[in-house]
């Protein structure tokens, strides 16, 4: 199963996010969840890079993903506004996923990050 999990500072802001473990639905290198939530993660990862001018502390192992962005007092009002619309997408992707194809492969955990 793979766990993702969403860290939000006390006013909602997602500032971290990680995904750990492996879906399970099929052999590795065609199971479609897997790739499905590694997609969005490192999209994401991309775009807080090249749309938000920022440079999240991340990592991608097999079967494991994090994305940290820090502080966000540090944040511009531009970058602060464009990271929590990408960070949010990380979520709402992966909820969609555990609703279309069950929690017994994805569960979406928030936490809180301060």
């Amino acid at each position: 199963m793979i766990t993702v999990t969403i860290y939000r500072q006390p006013d909602g802001f997602i500032s971290r996010f990680e995904a750990y473990g492996h879906a399970g639905q099929a052999e590795a290198g065609q199971d479609i969840i897997c790739a499905g939530v590694s997609a969005i993660a490192q999209t994401v990862i991309g775009s807080l890079q090249e749309l938000a001018s920022l440079e999240p502390d991340y990592g991608l192992d097999d079967g494991d993903i994090y994305c940290d962005i820090g502080d966000p007092v540090k944040l511009s009002a531009e970058q602060r506004v464009k990271a929590s619309a990408l960070m949010g997408s990380m979520d709402i992707g992966c909820q969609q996923i555990s609703s279309s194809y069950g929690r017994e492969y994805v569960t979406v955990k928030n936490k809180s990050y301060y």
